[in-house]
């Protein structure tokens, strides 16, 4: 160990040491208790920045802590290294996209290893590499042949400027989640994976992990899945056999129906007759719902609610199936054809769209909902079908209550006549009850090359053919022209299109789709059990023992894409017999963004290429060493909130390092002959100084061992900052020390070394040799564990305080020094000398001198 602390001398040190002995490579050991950490893969852009260095910091805190508790730890990585900015740089360079992707591996491999991270490298994972991408088409297939993939025309999100299909997810806002680019709208044949089949599961799944996912990410989802019980109602369309299905959850509310509003996409709207007037209005007006909607989409999810409602009366009239009467049939921008039914019943009085509708085209406006408290007899309201309250309402009321004006149901709670309703309509057969969800199927082709070729081949004579297992992986053919057009680049490969059917060995042709990227992250966390298993996807003993995985850290910003195909993705495989658990992740934790000032604007912002504020991390380690950056970015705030970056921070960072690290060297001579850290002082006499160092010690200990339960890292890095204080205070120096002051400054150098691990492992590696261990592997391969406190220790010195009874002393109690004087009373008045005086008689009033003294005055 050298007298200076040399970061860059020490950290390479380690980095050789560690990859020598294979420090952090782990099999399946049924003697020791499995954790599996992970951080999300990234894609490989060709440098990290200093968000990659949070999470992977964080990540690696845990895997530390976890394995020095004595826990066998896979913590691997891996690229999700197919998608679009590789292909629009081969573009750009006129290079392979393969090869960009693996120079830019190369790099970010370089740049973690720099950084000290402790990964299994041995599992090491590629989504571009086909021993990889062989397994996202078998599952393809697998689904395919259990009816979970299918191929439909349908109306698509469509990046003009990425020229790819999106799916529902990536195009929230109705902007592409890459490239920012407003998405259009178009009707492709498209390829399907059937997510919906599993709606309800993953809500009602989430039971299982609402303890450890954040309520947030919860939320997200639960509103992405959107579950709506509700019924389907059928109302006939006067003067034809037509019927029109719409989807309500308050058919309580049926009798307020002003009219039938459909999207500008259903069919029902070919039934207006040639010569109506109203024919070419609707067409123009649909027309400019759909170009409009190309314009701005809002991805199938629900049409914009700031947007202002339009609408244009087709002609037709629809019959109310429980009121009898006819309502005008409208279409509107506020209604989706991806949602229920494309048709939805307006109730204006209790629907605030509805509302806003009814108040700019003047339609009428009937309450059938009144508060609770205007309730009545069943029976006891008179129906007013005919009475307009369109000038009377000024907003539409939304709440539960009592029927009125709704005939025989008229009296009725809203949640009873919901029932009752739904029952009469399934009776009748114009109606049934139905679980609805917004949650739509993924759609999963992509028309870009780099990415897993979709496994299927298309015969005139078998039609639809998956591609047999044993011709898995279909490849990617490496001699493609890239030119950015809308087709996909694999259909001008002749030889990769044309091949044989594999059923009749006839004239076939290839899908020349390939798959949304988010295929390749759904799964990749059971192939690290297994990665270089060329008969399956994984071993099914070995994902047994590792997963699921125990904790997760990546950005709120998957809540609704990989964190829940992956939930998907999970149950699928369990259907199939891969694994037999309902959800991958135990604990999730959402890390908050890294944000720097954006110069001449004194605004925090998320650091980025484009505002100029980013900071690379290769800099700051060549500055200050990787563990001094590691040890501010947990230090620097909570790790789920926004971390504001400060360089001075990384110069405290290393005044600390230094500090710690010099006050080892000092004491590494004398404590080379002083007791090991897990023998017993017996027959010790510690000084009042030694044993307060000690109470430290395990005070800490007590209280870093909780934090990382809570993954409070930031309050650890505090706590070992004020043992460290505590240990400059020990007034005693090693040439002078004593067998007991030794043993106390080991015991507490020792914890704190073990305990700094986490957030800095070169140093604690170096500390911990000079600290006598002299184990070649270093901290894992020796007799290093995280330190356990003593209770005893950990409780606060408590001190005798005197309770007086009218000024004489009558008995002590023993309390700690920051006792309240609330609980200070208490005690005094429940001690039974102090009651055998006080029973009886009228306590005047306590006084209280904090530390010293208890007074009871009684009469």
């Amino acid at each position: 160990m050298d007298e200076k602390y040399f970061p860059e001398k020490i950290e390479e040190k380690w980095q050789k040491l560690w990859a020598e002995t294979g420090a952090f490579e782990v099999e399946p050991d049924n003697t020791r208790p499995a954790f599996y950490c992970l951080e999300m893969l990234p894609y490989p852009s060709g440098f990290l920045h200093m968000g990659h260095v949070r999470n992977y910091s964080i990540g690696d805190a845990i895997s530390w802590y976890k394995r020095l508790s004595g826990y066998n730890v896979l913590h691997p990585f891996g690229w999700d290294s197919f998608g679009q900015p590789a292909e629009q740089a081969a573009i750009k360079r006129g290079i392979n996209p393969r090869d960009w992707t693996e120079e830019n591996i190369a790099h970010m491999r370089g740049q973690l290893k720099r950084l000290g991270l402790s990964y299994d490298w041995r599992r090491e994972i590629a989504a571009h590499r086909p021993e990889y991408y062989k397994w996202d088409q078998w599952f393809f297939v697998k689904m395919f042949e259990r009816g979970l993939a299918y191929k439909r025309l349908s109306p698509v999100n469509w990046c003009p400027k990425e020229e790819t299909v999106l799916s529902n997810e990536q195009s929230s806002g109705g902007v592409c989640w890459r490239c920012g680019a407003s998405v259009e709208r178009k009707d492709l044949e498209q390829w399907f994976i059937r997510i919906t089949d599993y709606a309800a599961e993953l809500l009602d799944d989430m039971k299982e992990i609402e303890k450890g996912w954040p309520e947030r990410v919860l939320t997200m989802q639960r509103n992405w899945i959107g579950q709506s019980a509700g019924a389907f109602v059928d109302f006939s369309i006067q003067d034809t056999d037509a019927k029109v299905r719409v989807f309500t959850t308050r058919i309580d509310t049926i009798y307020g129906a002003n009219a039938v509003v459909l999207a500008a996409d259903h069919p029902l709207l070919a039934e207006i007759p040639d010569g109506s007037a109203l024919k070419d209005d609707v067409a123009r007006f649909v027309e400019r719902v759909r170009a409009e909607r190309s314009g701005s989409s809002s991805s199938g999810r629900a049409g914009d609610e700031e947007a202002e409602k339009e609408g244009v009366n087709t002609g037709l009239i629809a019959i109310n199936p429980f009121s009898g009467e006819g309502v005008p049939v409208w279409v509107a921008n506020y209604v989706l054809m991806e949602y229920g039914t494309g048709a939805v019943m307006a109730v204006p009085a209790h629907d605030e769209r509805d509302f806003e509708f009814a108040q700019k085209y003047t339609l009428p406006i009937r309450q059938v909902i009144a508060p609770i408290t205007h309730r009545e007899e069943p029976g006891g309201f008179e129906p007013r079908l005919g009475v307009d309250q369109s000038i009377e309402m000024i907003a539409a009321t939304t709440d539960h209550g009592v029927l009125v004006n709704s005939n025989e149901w008229s009296g009725k709670l809203s949640e009873d006549a919901i029932k009752e309703m739904t029952t009469f309509a399934e009776e009748k057969g114009f109606g049934e009850g139905k679980i609805m969800y917004r949650l739509r199927d993924w759609g999963i082709s992509r028309q870009r090359y780099w990415g897993a070729p979709v496994p299927i081949i298309y015969c005139e004579g078998c039609g639809i053919v998956p591609v047999p297992e044993k011709d898995l992986p279909v490849l990617l053919p490496e001699r493609v022209e890239l030119t950015g057009a809308g087709q996909s680049p694999l259909a001008s490969v002749e030889e990769f299109v044309n091949t044989t059917c594999p059923k009749c060995s006839g004239a076939a042709r290839r899908e020349t789709d390939t798959m949304d990227t988010f295929v390749d992250s759904t799964w990749y966390f059971f192939r690290y059990c297994d990665p270089h298993n060329n008969d399956a996807p994984f071993d099914l003993e070995k994902a047994a023992y590792w997963t699921p995985i125990d904790q997760y850290i990546g950005g709120i910003e998957h809540a609704v894409m990989h964190l829940l195909y992956t939930r998907f993705w999970t149950k699928m495989m369990r259907d199939i017999g891969l694994v037999s658990f309902n959800e991958p992740v135990k604990n999730l934790l959402t890390q908050g963004m890294v944000t720097n000032i954006v110069e001449g604007t004194g605004d925090w912002k998320a650091m980025s290429k484009s505002l100029g504020n980013g900071v690379d991390p290769d800099k700051m380690i060549n500055a200050y060493g990787s563990d001094a950056v590691r040890l501010f970015i947990l230090f620097a705030a909570p790790p789920e909130n926004e971390l504001r970056w400060l360089e001075t921070g990384i110069e405290g960072a290393v005044r600390f390092l230094r500090r710690v690290y010099s006050m080892v060297w000092r004491w590494s001579t004398r404590l080379s002959d002083a007791l090991q850290r897990n023998e017993e002082p017996e027959g010790f006499e510690f000084t009042a100084a030694a044993q307060g160092l000690r109470r430290k010690t395990h005070q800490t200990i007590a209280r870093i061992s909780d934090d990382f339960e809570e993954l409070h890292f930031n309050t650890s890095v505090a706590a070992l900052m004020e043992l460290s204080n505590a240990l400059g205070d020990f007034d005693v120096q090693p040439t002078e020390a004593g067998a007991a002051d030794a043993y106390a400054v080991r015991e507490a150098l020792e914890a704190l070394t073990i305990m700094l691990t986490p957030f800095a492992p070169h140093i604690s590696e170096e500390m911990w040799q000079g600290l006598g261990h002299r184990s070649s592997g270093g901290l894992l391969s020796g007799e290093a564990r995280w330190p356990k406190a003593n209770e005893e220790l950990v409780r606060k010195e408590e001190l005798e305080i005197p309770v007086q009874v009218n000024g004489k002393l009558r008995s002590r109690i023993r309390a700690t020094p920051d006792t309240p004087e609330e609980e200070l009373r208490a005690a005094a008045l429940s001690d039974e000398k102090v009651r055998s005086f006080t029973t009886g008689r009228q306590i005047i009033k306590i006084i209280v001198v904090p530390q010293r003294l208890v007074n009871v005055v009684v009469k």
